[in-house]
């Protein structure tokens, strides 16, 4: 038998020290080679050390909570192999893993590093949140509310890996569960239809029969009214194609939107007011950094993610839009979470979700819509991603269109649709008298439920959110 010191291992470039955060074997337990036997925090990244060999743990040097040097001794081994200068190939292993975990930690803290600097290193309520617990929040989409309510496991109550692990479980049942109840709803209303069809199918016959009835009662009429031979009025008449026409089925997709649209009008009264904007000096500082950004990130800034972050602070200042409809109560939402209406390759519309978006900071929002966009021409977007809007924006100035009235998309209350940002002449007022200058506008229209929203409060949001987008700084 033989003994051998665990060390604590290298955590990367300038780490000399971790915390001891939880053992996960005690003393006298037996380990196999690579299985974790510790979990260790530094300031950058929390990581597991494995064991080096197979064998038993003899003793644990430092309890939980304490400090450990990189090469100190944390806990002892006993082993059947014989750890001598004999065995240089064992010697040779121990160092090629050691070499291997700091590669994956630094691997790790850049990932950490690049993720948890698109948030704050505290919620609301003050709780400090590790760039590790961050990097993970913001992949997946984790509000700062939601890691307020979560008690933490680790010391001193800390948000552990694990804390924010069991989140996204949660999270993972929940959508679950939802997309299972969405399967039950339409196989249902997929039954109903059918049902609703046979019923219209026996009705007609019946009405025919009924027809063909009284058409030989009054056969020794010479003129029939021909108001009594035409359709009732409420019902819809098949049509038939013409000689070259092209009949295309709508796809699925296709057919969830028009139902989709159709529920929308029928549901909420649309009322669309709009305004315009004088955009110039944004898109000349947009102009002015987008190479920077580029060449910086590896990411386009288009006017999206800008468009985004102003539409967040509006309705940060006018919350009564952020709201939807229940019966007789409305809900004012906590998050400001906001759906992009994307074109897919098919001609189809999809509406990705970029969810917190009022904690984001330019550089995060800019990330996500590039991201987002992207995975969604791609058929790559997670059913989480679609779900949980509170607003949507649309962008008609992607195809150079002026305006438009956008449809809400439901259970939201609101919606706005940016225009095309255009060169025209505009009366600018100075301190010498007013001048016509060349300007750049876009004109901003804002779709809302006219029951819960009237005409002032549309337009003191649509006010706000001009003067916000004219007078822009990322760094507001």
């Amino acid at each position: 038998m033989a003994r051998m010191n665990i060390i604590l291992p290298a955590m990367g470039e300038g780490v000399i020290e971790a915390t001891i955060s939880k053992w996960l074997v005690k003393e006298g337990e037996k380990v196999k080679e690579d299985d974790p036997i510790v979990e260790v925090a530094t300031d950058k990244v929390d990581s597991e050390v494995p064991a080096p060999v197979s064998g038993t743990i003899v003793s644990i040097a430092l309890p939980e909570g304490s400090l450990a040097k990189v090469g100190e001794t944390i806990a002892v081994i006993e082993t059947e192999i014989e750890l001598t200068a004999d065995h240089p190939e064992k010697v040779e292993k121990e160092v090629e893993r050691v070499r291997e975990t700091i590669d994956s930690v630094r691997k790790e803290e850049k990932e950490v590093e690049t993720l948890s600097g698109e948030m704050k290193s505290r919620t609301p309520s003050g709780k400090f949140i590790s760039p590790l617990v961050r990097s993970i929040a913001a992949r997946e989409g984790i509000s700062y509310a939601d890691l307020d309510k979560v008690t933490g496991t680790g010391m001193d109550g800390r948000i552990t890996k694990d804390d924010i692990l069991k989140i996204l479980e949660e999270r993972k049942k929940a959508a679950e569960r939802a997309e299972k109840a969405e399967t039950q709803e339409a196989e249902a209303l997929k039954a109903k239809v059918l049902k609703t069809e046979s019923q219209k199918t026996e009705t007609q016959k019946a009405e025919a029969q009924k027809a063909e009835a009284q058409k030989s009662d009054v056969q020794k009429s010479d003129v029939q009214k021909p108001e009594a031979q035409k359709p009732d009025a409420g019902k819809s008449t098949p049509l038939t194609p013409a000689e070259g026409d092209v009949v295309i089925e709508m796809d699925r997709v296709r057919k969830l939107i028009a139902e989709h649209m159709v529920m929308s009008k029928r549901t909420s009264p649309h009322v669309t007011s709009f305004i315009d904007a004088d955009v110039t000096r944004l898109v000349n500082w947009r102009n002015s950094v987008k190479d920077k950004y580029l060449a910086a990130e590896g990411q386009k800034l288009t006017l999206t993610p800008i468009f985004i972050d102003a539409t967040a602070r509006a309705l940060s200042d006018f919350p009564m839009i952020n709201v939807s409809v229940d019966g007789n109560n409305i809900i004012v939402k906590k998050n400001i979470n906001i759906g992009m209406a994307t074109a897919l390759p098919d001609g189809n519309l999809i509406v990705p979700v970029i969810k917190n978006a009022n904690e984001k900071n330019l550089k995060g929002l800019a990330k996500a819509v590039n991201d987002l966009a992207d995975r969604a021409r791609n058929n790559k977007l997670k059913p989480d991603e679609i779900n949980g809007g509170t607003f949507t924006l649309t962008n008609f100035g992607s195809y150079n269109n002026l305006a438009g009235t956008p449809i809400i998309n439901q259970p939201q209350s609101a919606i706005l649709g940016t225009g095309a940002v255009r060169k025209m002449p505009a009366v600018i007022e100075t301190p010498d008298g007013d001048v016509i200058a060349i300007r750049q506008i876009m004109i901003l229209a804002l779709t809302y439920d006219h029951r819960v929203i009237d005409g002032a409060l549309a337009g003191k949001f649509l006010s706000r959110l001009k003067e916000i987008l004219e007078n822009y700084s990322a760094d507001q």
